[in-house]
Parts: structure tokens; C-alpha cells; sequence
């Protein structure tokens, strides 16, 4: 069995007591297993357990992987005094369904970002209701120096159910990965960026590692054709799997949110202005399969009904009653437990305020959630099989020379701190002042008359 340890990591001189530690990783295990298994589904989420080791044993490992981690990663410290670790299934090697241990895994993660523009009333820009937040971050990311261009990838693009668009949206992924792709050989990762300037994109190499899964025995010669079919078979098959339902959660029953709210594509998206461009003004929008983890995770996100802007003095309310009432903190359940009680609360989603901290802390709550949903990661496991070996009860995907057997799963699924929302805030502010400082005012001020036929476009989701 083929698990992943997951250890605490806190800045230097700011270690916890084993105690804190423990009650810190149960929180983990409790908000996976009580909250976002009922967004995601059984299958979908692998929430851990918590191991105690031996302290001998964590600080040899501490001494062994310390050189390999990336430098971004190095400004905290391991726990190695506590000896608590999560326990976790390596989601590169294994899967849901048992595979043969002795075959190929390629495992795809995709980290797919916020997918919807704000529909709230709050929003005091109205690019914000055109452009969405990755695309408007991407401006100010290159001019900060964390990356060397704007990525074409539009999350719209991937969350839109349409084919056409979903496949420019992957293969832009694969054109500038950012850190929003890897790709992962049994368990080595051979694409994508280990740090924020170390990013591998050499296709012909990506095609070298792919040809077996895909093009196992066939004589498909080598060269820029080659290395272009596999591509596309690769981009078919996490499409693919992307929209296939694996999952009978009751999640998909809940109350959901409703999406037709907001529009169905981003002004800035590369493939809407090629469209656009080519005179073509109709956005085509599938909508998602009910039961796709790109549908329950759009689902999760867009519990951020009020947008960062209308969120904010719901914060302020809750932070002054803390002020008055600091004991509260715990009753509330700011910190935890992340229980059964906390997941029932998320489910009002009224967005009228009664003026009372219990409305604000409903709304903040479920801000968290969905900023948890907009910065997870789904990863695509896949194995090849043989025709007589794939039994009903595994999903099966095929390509042109190829079948996989394959799961779908996700993580990076920590709540995020209630703290960070002051962050979130300013953030929010120097993204949009960037994007209509540098970006907007120079955008060709025709594009904008095109898109204008387009303005009462809306996302519809269909049961499948």
C-alpha cells in the first residue's frame, strides 16, 4: 500500500505544542470527512487518519527530504517534534478502484480556479460582472515577476461543459502550466513546474513519456505530428473523465445555488476573442453533467454568493461581536469542530441580511468553503487495461488505440482561514485596479462593441 505523510508546517519559532498539533490535523481529517465529502462525494475525497510516529524516524526523514523541497516551501519548518502525521493515499499511484500494481500510472492534477464571474450586487467594478479573476490576476502575477507571461487557460473555459472550449482550456494549461498542471508518471513528476520559475513545457518529451499509454504497439512515427496526436489524445481523455459521473453522492441532491446567475464566459478568454474575431458572437455553453466533479466543485464555489466586496462588512460585523465577546469565538465555531452541525449551517443560502452575527457568520462561512472549492485540486488517475479486464464496475475511458480504467479525486482541501479575509480583500482590490489601469485601457475598444451582443449570455446547467 502506497500512502503519503502529511506533516504541520509553521514559520520558524512558531512551534506548536504537540497538543495544538494534534487537535490541528484532527480539524483537517473532521472538516474532510464531515463537510466537503457532502459537496464532493464518498469517492471523491480521501480525508486521512492521523498516525503517531517516532521522533526518530520524522527527523530522518525531515534530513532526507529537506533538500528536495522547493524553495518556496522552505520559509517553514517540519514539524518533527510532535510525531503527529497525516496519513494519506498517494492519489499519483493509487486509485479508487484496485488496480494491478504492476501497471503504468499517469496521473493528471489540475488545479482549475475560481469558475464563474461574480453575479453579486455587490461588486463595485463592473469589469468584475465581464472578466473573470484568473484572467485579471494572470496581468498582475507577470508584472510582479512570478511568471514570465499570462497563461491563455480561462477557467470559464473548462467549466463551461462545452467540448470545444474545454479542450482550449487544457491545452492552454499545457502551453503555460503555471502551477496549474502536473503530470505525474508512477508517482514522478515529468510535466509542469516544481517551483514558481522552474517550468518544464517540452511537449516532445511529454509525447515520449505518453506514446506507450496511448499508441502502445502501433509504428506512429516520431516528429511534431506524433507529438501533436498524443497531445490531443490526452486532452480527449481528461475531458473525458473530467464530465464523467463516478460518484452517487447525496451532493448532488442538495439545494444547490443557481447558477444561471452569472454569465458563461469571460471577456478576456483567448478562444472567446478568437471567436469573436472571427465574427461568430454565440458562446455555446453545454452546461456540466450533474454528477461531474467539475459541476460539484463550480457547486462548492459559488456558495461565495456576495463576492469578496459584499463579504467584507459581514467580517467586520462578526470581528467586532468577537471583540465585544471574545469568549464566543469557540461556540461559534470559527475554529471547529468541523462537525456534522457546521455542515448543516452552510446549507441556508438566503442572501437577505437580517442585520444579526449569526446571518454574517452563515455567509462567512461559506465564503471559506468556496475559497477552499476555487483552490483545490482534482487529480486524474488513469491505468490501461485490457478489453476482457474492464469490469462494470470500473469507469473505462477509451482513446483511438487505447482504454483506461481511471479515478477522480481531489485535494487540497484545507478550510481556509478565517484570518486570511482581510488578505482576500485588499488582494481583490490591487487585481481589478491593475487589470483597468494596464490591461482594460489598453484593450482594443472594439472587442468591447463585439462582446455587447453577448451581454444577457447565461451559464444553464442541464441534468444528464
Amino acid at each position: 500500500r502506497c500512502v503519503v505523510l502529511r506533516f504541520l508546517k509553521s514559520p520558524p519559532n512558531q512551534n506548536k505544542t504537540p497538543e495544538e498539533i494534534l487537535h490541528h490535523l484532527q480539524n483537517i481529517v473532521d472538516f474532510g470527512r464531515h463537510v466537503m465529502k457532502q459537496f464532493f462525494g464518498e469517492n471523491y475525497v480521501h480525508h486521512g487518519e492521523i498516525i503517531q510516529l517516532p521522533l526518530d524516524f520524522v527527523r530522518q526523514l525531515c534530513l532526507k527530504i529537506q533538500p528536495e523541497r522547493p524553495e518556496s516551501r522552505c520559509d517553514k519548518d517540519m514539524d518533527t517534534l510532535s510525531g503527529y502525521a497525516m496519513c494519506l493515499p498517494n492519489l499519483t499511484r493509487l486509485q479508487t478502484y484496485r488496480f494491478a500494481e504492476h501497471r503504468p500510472i499517469l496521473c493528471i492534477e489540475i488545479k482549475p480556479k475560481c469558475g464563474f464571474i461574480p453575479f453579486s450586487s455587490h461588486v463595485s467594478q463592473e469589469v468584475k460582472h465581464k472578466v473573470c479573476r484568473y484572467c485579471m490576476h494572470q496581468h498582475l502575477k507577470v508584472a510582479n515577476g512570478k511568471w514570465k507571461r499570462p497563461s491563455k487557460y480561462c477557467p470559464l473555459d473548462l467549466f463551461s461543459g462545452n467540448k470545444q472550449r474545454m479542450h482550449f482550456a487544457l491545452k492552454s494549461l499545457l502551453q503555460e502550466a503555471q502551477n496549474n498542471l502536473k503530470i505525474f508518471k508512477n508517482g514522478e513528476l515529468i510535466y509542469g513546474c516544481k517551483d514558481d520559475q522552474d517550468c518544464v513545457s517540452d511537449w516532445n518529451e511529454l509525447a515520449r513519456h505518453l506514446k506507450p499509454f496511448f499508441f502502445p504497439s502501433n509504428g506512429l512515427v516520431s516528429g511534431p505530428h506524433c507529438t501533436r496526436t498524443i497531445v490531443k489524445e490526452l486532452i480527449h481523455v481528461i475531458t473525458m473523465t473530467l464530465l464523467s459521473s463516478t460518484d452517487a453522492c447525496r451532493a448532488g441532491d442538495m439545494k444547490t445555488v443557481p447558477i444561471s446567475q452569472g454569465r458563461s464566459y469571460c471577456e478576456a478568454s483567448a478562444f472567446n476573442k478568437e471567436l469573436v474575431r472571427n465574427g461568430k458572437h454565440k458562446l455555446e455553453s453545454s452546461g456540466l453533467p450533474r454528477g461531474c466533479l467539475l459541476y460539484k466543485t463550480l457547486q462548492a464555489q459559488m456558495l461565495d454568493m456576495l463576492d469578496i466586496e459584499g463579504l467584507y462588512p459581514l467580517y467586520s460585523r462578526v470581528e467586532q461581536y468577537l471583540e465585544e465577546f471574545p469568549e464566543e469565538r469557540s461556540t461559534l465555531q470559527i475554529d471547529g469542530p468541523y462537525n456534522e452541525a457546521f455542515y448543516e449551517k452552510l446549507l441556508d443560502l438566503s442572501t437577505e441580511d437580517d442585520g444579526t452575527v449569526a446571518f454574517a457568520l452563515t455567509k462567512v462561512q461559506q465564503y471559506r468553503i468556496a475559497m477552499t472549492a476555487k483552490d483545490c485540486s482534482i487529480m486524474i488517475a488513469l491505468s490501461p487495461c485490457l478489453q476482457d479486464e474492464c469490469s462494470e464496475q470500473r469507469p473505462v475511458v477509451l482513446t483511438s488505440k487505447s482504454r483506461f480504467t481511471f479515478s477522480v479525486s481531489v485535494l487540497d482541501l484545507d478550510l481556509k482561514p478565517y484570518e486570511s479575509i482581510p488578505h482576500q480583500y485588499k488582494l481583490d482590490g490591487k487585481i481589478v485596479n491593475y487589470y483597468l489601469k494596464n490591461v482594460q485601457a489598453k484593450d482594443d475598444p472594439v472587442m468591447s462593441n463585439l462582446f455587447k451582443e453577448n451581454e444577457d449570455c447565461t451559464l444553464v446547467l442541464h441534468k444528464v
